[in-house]
């Protein structure tokens, strides 16, 4: 196993509620903003803020109990990365992101599962990079498995990882040969060691600057079949619980992944929103402002958009949080949510967020000339915003058209990953 330099072979026991979990991250701020600026400038995570995550048993909220993790329903992710980011956003994108792929291999056979986390979870702190994005890759059928090629974008921290889960398309006769009945072009998701794959390096973007969302490109790799999953096997329900392990039956591994995934990186949002409020009504209602060298806390326009800003943030919160809830509940049940269910979730994901970014631009106007200055931290809020918006689980106007088109009966054409 390649084993970063920073890191020690120990396992640090996780988190057991989400209390804990949440003074574990809050204790992380201050060095976290400390660093905020150098983890800018670095591209990546520094290597202690990824032991410093380590340390808080953080990177496992969701892995399964049974080596070791926590397993804390699917809003935990949504708070705790949400007390991250309002330090830095870079470190608590790549936090959600990665842990969250501890939540996607225990939808996995058994097999597979052991082989990253080893058969009594002795490697449960291993890394686990992804890329779901379609059809980046092209996968067909050989002896044992599939043979995949591509490159894949976004990949949030793979610097870091040791195992890479990517999005690839099982194309021409490979599907027939595989036993998929002749169908062409299915979506599967695949499971790389560190081995199999090259990280190129082409992060240079205008916010989450430090996730080092990196490139991961892929030649001709042998995958073994245990280590690859229908994309249908995580779309929720007794389907998931058929490709998976006896022993990961609970409710948090039967949750639909691709409509669902907008609250893994939701929080992140939420934090970048509540970090300018605070920044905001801690640093910026105190200073002068020019001319006329009242405070600002003095203007009723201040006081209109620390409401807005403030109602905008608790909004959000409120839907990030129950629809977790509802999501919990249906994945106790044996069926998948309906597809109207589906594109409703990730459409209030899509809709939490715009309220945040809504909350964000609103104080950066506020602040003035003085927010233009790179050294200032509400410019980062902006750009951080901006990139988290992007992500395409976020993005309101897909997921919006998207809620539109199912609403009204047009749903019979969707592509696999978009059910």
């Amino acid at each position: 196993r390649v084993i970063a330099p920073f890191r020690k072979e120990v396992i640090v026991p996780a988190c057991s509620t989400l209390a804990e979990a949440l003074a574990r991250a809050a204790a992380l701020r201050p060095a976290l903003a400390e660093r905020a600026a150098a983890t800018e400038s670095a591209r990546r995570l520094p290597g202690a803020t990824i032991a410093e995550l380590h340390g808080a048993g953080l990177f496992r909220l969701l892995q399964p109990a049974r080596v070791g993790g926590s397993e804390l329903p699917l809003d935990a992710l949504v708070e705790v990365s949400a007390e991250l980011a309002r330090a830095c956003a870079s470190s608590a994108w790549v936090l959600a992101n990665l842990a969250s792929h501890h939540w996607m291999l225990g939808m996995w056979p058994q097999a597979a599962q052991q082989e990253v986390w080893g058969v009594a979870g002795e490697h449960a702190d291993v890394l686990i990079g992804a890329s779901l994005i379609f059809p980046a890759g092209r996968a067909e059928a050989c002896d044992g498995g599939y043979r995949l090629s591509g490159r894949w974008g976004f990949a949030s921290g793979i610097d870091d990882c040791e195992w890479v889960m990517l999005g690839g398309i099982v194309v021409g006769d490979a599907a027939s040969e595989a036993g998929l009945g002749g169908e062409v072009g299915e979506y599967r998701l695949f499971l790389l060691p560190r081995s199999d794959f090259t990280v190129r390096d082409t992060w240079q973007a205008a916010g989450l600057c430090g996730s080092g969302s990196n490139e991961v490109n892929v030649t001709a790799a042998q995958v073994a079949a245990h280590r690859t999953l229908p994309l249908s096997a995580a779309q929720g329900g007794v389907i998931a619980a058929a490709h998976g392990s006896a022993a990961d039956l609970a409710p948090l591994y039967r949750i639909p992944l691709l409509p669902t995934f907008g609250y893994v990186i939701a929080g992140v949002v939420l934090g970048i929103a509540q970090g300018a409020l605070d920044l905001f009504v801690g640093d910026g209602c105190c200073r002068l402002t020019s001319y006329s060298g009242r405070m600002m806390a003095d203007y009723p326009t201040v006081h209109a958009r620390v409401a807005e800003a403030a109602a905008s943030v608790d909004a959000a919160r409120r839907i990030l949080l129950g629809n977790c809830a509802d999501i919990m509940a249906d994945a106790a049940g044996a069926d998948a949510p309906a597809l109207l269910e589906k594109v409703r979730l990730r459409r209030d994901a899509a809709f939490a967020a715009q309220l945040c970014r809504r909350a964000v631009d609103v104080l950066f106007d506020a602040c003035g000339g003085a927010a233009l200055y790179l050294s200032h931290p509400a410019q980062r809020s902006l750009r951080d915003m901006r990139a988290a918006c992007a992500h395409i689980t976020l993005n309101w106007d897909a997921a919006a058209s998207l809620y539109g088109r199912v609403a009204v009966g047009h749903s019979g054409d969707l592509p696999p990953y978009e059910r």
